[in-house]
């Protein structure tokens, strides 16, 4: 589904609400906007409701952009702020979602019109500013700051640092231009329930507003809660749901990409600025005419087939830097793979004495020009060094010690391969957790941003079967190695 798709949807639902509470209705079109706009912001919170850890994670991609833009500025006394809100993105991803969904209540039940009015005012001009940050940052070149305003250059969408707002979280994916212009175009609805808030519909009593209003606010808060705290989203958006295979998908992707054909280039003059587009079989024949140390070329290609996901990016590494992906997708056993975004842990640098021995070499001569050497001991020395010890907050290793391990033995029992996946990581710090938690299993790394993707929890558990996911667990959701067995292995 696109975001017109979804629009018009939306439009069918907001016209036949209008039609049905006509009577409660001052003026028609104030209703089919407060009905459109609620049903809007009801559905783009749900959506980000289902998920609200990949909420935060995109708070915190705007955070680290809004750090360092600042950090660079006139204005960079206010970065460290970003900093600190980051910490706090879950709980800002949770109760912008809530107020988002209760706005979306508020407009289509009519409560308290005035309020209702200035508060959606006041979101939308966040949102508009946000995402209009988000779609400018592409007219901004490498290794210029957002408000050097005279340095910007063309358009790229390669320099946007945040490429997604994550409005609709993954259930719909939209360009920051598109986005852009939605929140623009909403503001004029946003002005008219500002400036026309006494023509606001309103449905039933105040005490029966107030009730649905309180009992909306509750329910959601669980809802988002519950699928973050005590288990992992129940409805899946992202590329690695249960059922996909993802060596098979990860091969469309890589097919499709490579049929990409180029249709042309554009040619920018790097003095003049001249911008010509040449196709691409003309450009082949005269590509002597845009020599790189004057031009800059960007190509225009076909969309591929298959859209790039993140399952293009599965990439798993062992501690040596090996590469083991196709280990992992080749087997055609069942496996269970262990995902951790990241190990909370602890440094300690203690330090302890080690002896240190100084050798000296001699040269004895034994007979004519023959010689040979001989190495002694010189002096053994009392030396003072620092050791680093990693230690793992017992809160984290909890579920490793009572859950995964005895699940890996179990599993090992039966013949069923287990192996942990972490974030990029000193290789000392994972071995020093694999020996805290008694792992049995083998631990490799990849990208942070992967893992976060495959699954919404930390640790979750993966239940591979031949590149098939098969199976997807919360810590504290996961069950038996025998129950699972019972359900999902034939």
């Amino acid at each position: 589904m696109n975001l017109e798709q979804f629009s018009i949807i939306v439009a069918v639902i907001a016209i036949l609400l209008t039609f049905l509470f006509k009577k409660k209705s001052k003026n028609l079109v104030m209703s089919f906007l407060q009905y459109f706009l609620g049903v809007f912001f009801i559905v783009s919170g749900f959506v980000k409701a289902v998920d609200p850890l990949g909420t935060a994670y995109k708070m915190e991609e705007y955070f680290e952009t809004f750090y360092y833009t600042f950090d660079e500025s006139p204005m960079k006394s206010i970065a460290p702020m970003f900093t600190h809100l980051a910490e706090y993105a879950v709980v800002i991803s949770v109760a912008m979602i809530i107020f988002e969904i209760i706005l979306g209540v508020m407009l289509i039940i009519g409560f308290k019109p005035k309020l209702t009015a200035w508060l959606f005012f006041g979101i939308m001009l966040i949102y508009t500013a946000l995402t209009g940050f988000t779609y400018l940052n592409g007219y901004v070149p490498e290794g210029v700051n957002f408000f050097e305003f005279s340095k910007w250059g063309k358009f790229a969408e390669s320099q946007m640092k945040v490429t997604d707002c994550g409005c609709f979280g993954d259930f719909i994916k939209i360009t920051p231009f598109a986005t852009f212009m939605k929140n623009v175009i909403i503001m004029f609805p946003a002005l008219f329930f500002l400036f026309k808030s006494k023509r606001m519909h309103q449905l039933s009593t105040a005490r029966t507003r107030w009730f649905v209003v309180a009992l909306s606010t509750l329910g959601f808060l669980v809802y988002s809660w519950s699928n973050y705290i005590w288990d992992i989203p129940q409805i899946d958006f992202r590329p690695f749901k249960v059922g996909v295979n993802i060596r098979e998908k990860a091969k469309e992707e890589a097919d499709a990409e490579a049929a990409v054909e180029i249709l042309a280039y554009v040619c920018t003059n790097k003095e003049t600025g001249e911008v010509v587009e040449v196709p691409y079989k003309q450009y082949l024949k005269e590509y002597k005419r845009y020599p790189r140390e004057k031009w800059d070329f960007e190509q225009i290609k076909t969309e591929p087939t298959v859209p790039h996901t993140k399952i293009s990016e599965f990439l798993i590494q062992d501690l040596e830097g090996n590469d083991v992906t196709q280990d992992i997708l080749e087997d055609k056993g069942y496996a269970f793979m262990i995902v951790s975004k990241g190990l909370k842990k602890n440094l300690t640098v203690k330090p302890m004495m080690v002896k240190d021995t100084t050798f000296v070499t001699d040269t004895i001569q034994v007979s004519g020009d023959s010689v040979r050497y001989e190495t002694k001991i010189a002096s053994i020395d009392d030396v003072e060094v620092e050791k680093e010890i990693y230690s793992f907050p017992e809160g984290f290793v909890k579920p490793f010690k009572e859950k995964i391990v005895p699940l890996s033995k179990a599993a090992k029992a039966a013949g069923v391969r287990t192996y942990m996946i972490i974030g990029m990581e000193d290789p000392a710090v994972a071995q020093a957790f694999a020996k805290e938690i008694g792992a049995d299993f083998p631990i490799y790394m990849a990208d942070n941003i992967l893992l976060k993707t495959i699954v919404r929890s930390n640790p979750g558990t993966v239940l591979m079967h031949d590149g098939k996911i098969l199976g997807k667990w919360h810590h504290k959701k996961l069950p038996s190695f025998e129950e699972i067995k019972g359900r999902l292995m034939e």
